[in-house]
């Protein structure tokens, strides 16, 4: 449960980074309380872990030809597919997360998320 909990938070501040720094990427809105905003982005971060967790490997599995002919750059796109699905998810639940444009503002978000997680999961270990 703890590791679930570190996931969901490094999720989270990856989330929002994003957010903050692609002008596509809407977190929460502005007009929100503080409490408001917190609970938005973690429940959003519960959603991407849970679809990082049950769709993502399927889409990789499917994807696995691409991902050898690209030596696994492929997988930026499948990311950005994730975020893309988190926004429909998101719409769906009347969160307050959207991703404008695929290419630009998905494939960007799908990058920095990343590399925001990596750096993250570097810092925080888990003792797993």
């Amino acid at each position: 449960m703890v590791n679930f909990a570190i996931k969901t938070g490094i999720n989270a501040v990856a989330l929002w980074v994003a957010a903050a720094v692609i002008s596509g990427i809407t977190l929460v809105d502005d007009s929100k309380s503080t409490s408001s905003k917190v609970v938005t982005v973690i429940v959003v971060a519960v959603i991407f872990g849970l679809i990082n967790a049950v769709v993502k490997p399927i889409a990789l599995l499917i994807s696995l030809p691409a991902l050898i002919l690209t030596l696994g750059l492929f997988t930026l796109i499948v990311n950005a597919l994730m975020l893309q699905l988190l926004s429909w998810f998101s719409d769906q639940l009347n969160l307050s997360f959207h991703v404008d444009d695929f290419f630009w503002d998905a494939v960007a978000g799908a990058l920095i998320i990343t590399l925001v997680s990596w750096v993250l999961n570097i810092v925080i270990r888990d003792d797993d």
